[in-house]
């Protein structure tokens, strides 16, 4: 069964199609057909959606691994980035592409590692996760399936931080665990003025703070 979005052929419209009783192979051999192009998968237990994001999903998104990237350098956090890498996870049937992950309490563990291996590596420590339309797949769930311990996630112009128990659910955390300066209230507060600013100068201001909330 395929359902597509009904906002219909207009170049703004986000391409979204869902299939359903997709096994495991079939799942693996569309991501090696689709290589690099630019969707997004999201596959749990037979039920796969692909999105193409708009340019208001990739604008958010970038400006948050931005801000993530500045807190890194600037507090002498060892993160590596892997942007949209496929997570992907066999025995619980479930993979997806992150808008933006990052290891860092496993940094040193993946540093030499040129590609990932689910069956080698550990999860990502922290996912970023942007909402501008309503899935058919909870992709939380998915993140659960696969053990990312954290996820920031922006939906309309909210952001939450979610971690992980050891009941396999997400709960609300006030301050993030990979980073814990931050909050959501502050990330809320520099990603609105990305309507009234340029990109630089919204960072710059992020610098400022996060300056003197270190000192």
């Amino acid at each position: 069964m395929i359902v597509r979005n009904p906002l219909g052929p207009s170049s703004e419209a986000l391409e979204h199609i869902v299939l359903y009783d997709v096994p495991w192979e079939a799942y693996e051999a569309i991501l090696h057909a689709v290589g690099d192009r630019r969707l997004r998968h999201s596959y749990d237990r037979g039920t796969l959606e692909i999105m193409s994001p708009l340019k208001r999903h990739d604008r958010a998104k970038k400006i948050l691994s931005r801000l993530i990237e500045m807190m890194a350098y600037e507090l002498k956090i060892e993160i590596q980035s892997i942007g949209s890498t496929t997570l992907r996870k066999q025995p619980k049937e479930k993979g997806l592409e992150p808008d933006e992950c990052y290891y860092v309490a496993h940094e040193a563990d993946v540093r030499d590692k040129e590609d990932y291996d689910p069956v080698r590596d550990p999860p990502p420590d922290l996912a970023v996760e942007v909402d501008v339309t309503n899935s058919s797949v909870s992709r939380m769930n998915i993140y659960s399936g696969l053990g990312v311990p954290e996820v920031w996630r922006m939906k309309g112009e909210e952001i939450t931080f979610h971690r992980l128990g050891r009941n396999g659910q997400y709960s609300l955390i006030d301050h993030s665990q990979s980073f814990p300066l931050i909050s959501p209230e502050i990330l809320e507060g520099y990603l609105s003025q990305r309507f009234d600013v340029s990109e630089n100068a919204l960072i710059k201001k992020f610098l400022i703070w996060l300056r003197k909330a270190a000192k």
